[in-house]
């Protein structure tokens, strides 16, 4: 399998990606599986999340980095922020996967 669920297509070389695959629908609410990769480790985690609520993030195993764990809730956040806007624009709410990077000339070092 290759894609954003691949772990060795998405582990960096540096700093650190974030990936979220849309693990349900329920009504408002969706749950993605998610993982913050380094290029030395991998942090599993379950999202909850729900247009207006913060976001639920919790750690399956060992957590990330404090400094990542929350870059990786920023992004639970704006997705969940963004399930509106995609509704009204005609798109299904709750993208599929996303795949984020921060790292040297991308929003700092991890």
């Amino acid at each position: 399998m290759t894609g954003v669920t691949d772990p060795a297509h998405t582990r960096p070389t540096a700093g650190a990606r974030f990936r979220l695959v849309l693990a349900g629908v329920d009504g408002a609410r969706a749950r993605y599986d998610a993982a913050v990769l380094t290029p030395d480790a991998e942090h599993a985690y379950a999202l909850e999340l729900e247009p207006g609520a913060e976001p639920g993030v919790r750690a399956v195993g060992a957590a990330a980095p404090a400094p990542l764990e929350a870059a990786l809730t920023m992004i639970a956040r704006l997705t969940a922020r963004g399930a509106v806007k995609r509704a009204e624009d005609g798109l299904p709410p709750w993208p599929p996967s996303l795949l984020r990077w921060k790292g040297p000339g991308r929003g700092g070092g991890a």
